[in-house]
């Protein structure tokens, strides 16, 4: 699935899909979904859930400052509370999107 276009607009995030299908996504959600180590967790070697602690979300948390492109596959967000850890795939945004709709 190529993405065609991503912009945010107003309280979402409006994604433009190769095959015409669109997705408007609450900002909020696309935070609360994001998947770093810190927020998602990752498994240590054991297969035990490592996470950091639970962060405080703000207004700030769910507005976007900036989206940069990682390659031709995933978009890091930039928030406006300063997070930006996290690099969501053109997959992960799609599946996002599918679940929000």
């Amino acid at each position: 699935m190529r993405l065609l276009d991503l912009q945010p607009i107003g309280s979402e995030l409006a994604l433009k899909w190769e095959n015409g299908v669109e997705h408007f996504i609450s900002l909020e959600a696309v935070r609360r979904a994001c998947p770093c180590a810190s927020c998602a967790g990752e498994m240590d070697i054991m297969g035990n859930l490592a996470k950091g602690p639970e962060s405080k979300l703000t207004d700030a948390s769910f507005q976007v400052k900036r989206l940069r492109p990682v390659g031709g596959y995933a978009v890091q967000i930039l928030w406006q509370d300063g997070h930006n850890a996290g690099l969501y795939s053109h997959e992960y945004l799609h599946s996002i999107g599918e679940k929000t709709a």
